[in-house]
């Protein structure tokens, strides 16, 4: 609720609880699709999953230094990776390791069971270079509350927010693509869709911190759009605003 607050403070009380009750939905619905994952195929999630905006990442990829999927927790994010590789496009994730090692193995061979890496957050930015110099593609849920030196503050629904700037670094080194993508449950379809969005073009200033900067803007922007189209799939449970710049009251 001190989420929506913050970033929807025109939402009235009652909507905002209605929002969080189909958020409660999501994840539920997330964990019994997980459980069903090994299942799935081409052939029985035609009926029920589908693309748009494909060509978006096809184009993206064609050109051979890499794209990078910027994503966050918003619909059914773990089956987006999944289904992407499931359809022929495997591709690495950056991952926190789960506190628990037997369930962090478990979930991450299902994540990889058809051509999928996991990238982990405590050593990935070696393995980020790697992939786009082999024109790999990697998915970055950029969404999260981060703390200096790793994320600087940018705009996030009006609020400053200390996000990931690795994709950004690592994007303006390598001239890798960044390819906005988010699996929704389209309530119209009754089905999800995995959106590719318009590649987010890439600065040059001049100014290597600058264009960082900028670039982590831009992305968080297009996260902010994706919420904003979708506000009850998007993990308002999370302390997204916790780090504060310096002499910045907390907001929790």
């Amino acid at each position: 609720m001190r989420n929506l607050e913050l970033a929807l403070p025109e939402m009235p009380v009652a909507q905002r609880e209605q929002t969080l009750r189909r958020l409660y939905r999501n994840l539920g619905w997330q964990l019994a699709e997980f459980c069903r994952m090994e299942r799935y195929t081409r052939a029985n999630t035609a009926n029920w999953i589908r693309y748009e905006g494909l060509e978006r990442f096809l184009a993206a990829e064609a050109e051979g230094k890499g794209v990078f999927i910027l994503t966050g927790h918003l619909g059914a994010w773990e089956l987006s990776s999944f289904y992407h590789s499931l359809m022929g496009h495997p591709m690495g994730m950056v991952i926190r390791r789960l506190d628990n090692r037997l369930l962090d193995g478990f979930v991450n061979r299902i994540r990889c069971l058809h051509g999928n890496k996991v990238l982990h957050k405590d050593d990935f930015a070696r393995g980020l270079l790697t992939a786009m110099r082999q024109g790999e593609s990697v998915g970055i849920l950029m969404d999260t509350n981060m703390t200096p030196p790793q994320g600087v503050f940018v705009d996030f629904f009006g609020t400053p927010a200390c996000t990931a700037s690795g994709l950004a670094r690592v994007a303006l080194k390598t001239g890798a693509a960044v390819v906005p993508g988010f699996l929704v449950w389209e309530e119209s379809e009754r089905r999800y869709v995995l959106h590719f969005g318009e590649r987010i073009a890439l600065p040059n200033s001049g100014d290597p911190e600058a264009d960082i900067l900028e670039l982590t803007q831009r992305c968080t922007r297009e996260i902010e759009a994706w919420v904003r189209r979708y506000p009850d799939q998007w993990l308002w449970i999370h302390r997204r605003w916790k780090t504060r710049p310096a002499g910045d009251p907390a907001l929790y």
